[in-house]
């Protein structure tokens, strides 16, 4: 198996973790984090540094994955994406293997598709996405980087989801709709136009 770090060790974080093992292609061999929480432990995996420290842990290890989740601003996500590539590490999508995943879909780098997500044919996916369980993605639909599709989201065919989004739980989107950049739509919403 690969070694990978996680970059942040919050609710989220607990959420890939489980997917990541269920995976199996990767060993998770620590977790960065706030400086106050060294040494703590999220599900039995430590925390061994943080941001400051990923310089040099990207010259021990390959992988590294941002762990933080994102409601309403995506901010910090970026920041910490931008400072992991910064660094050096390879940033993997990761897809759960209890999801499904078109074989005619593309998914970015730093992204991941939590458990039961369903990303159907011809959809893209930019970077450092989370597509939270029971997500459905139908056909045709573009999701920019820097996006939270939130659980049981529903954005449907030929929709655009543009950068920076958080779309809330169990909404979802009329066919052939545009959400725009920097956009917040609220658990439970219908996006008509």
């Amino acid at each position: 198996m690969k070694s990978i770090i996680l970059i942040g060790g919050g609710g989220h974080c607990k959420s890939v973790i489980d997917v990541i093992e269920q995976e199996g292609q990767f060993e998770i061999v620590g977790i960065v984090d706030k400086p106050e929480l060294l040494g703590s432990k999220v599900l039995g995996y430590q925390i061994i540094g943080n941001d400051s420290n990923l310089n040099n842990l990207a010259k021990k290890y390959q992988y590294a994955l941002v762990t933080v989740g994102q409601i309403k601003s995506p901010l910090l996500r970026i920041k910490l994406f931008e400072l992991a590539v910064k660094s050096g590490f390879i940033l993997p999508s990761v897809v759960s293997p209890r999801a499904y995943l078109s074989k005619h879909a593309a998914v970015g780098k730093g992204t991941i598709i939590m458990h039961d997500a369903l990303i159907n044919a011809n959809a893209k996916i930019g970077e450092n996405c989370i597509i939270n369980s029971k997500a459905l993605i139908e056909h045709d639909v573009i999701i920019e980087s820097h996006c939270h599709i939130s659980t049981g989201a529903i954005i449907n065919g030929a929709s655009v989801v543009e950068s920076n989004t958080f779309f809330g739980s169990n909404s979802l989107t009329k066919e052939s709709i545009v959400v725009k950049k920097d956009s917040v739509v609220g658990g439970g919403n219908v996006v008509l136009k």
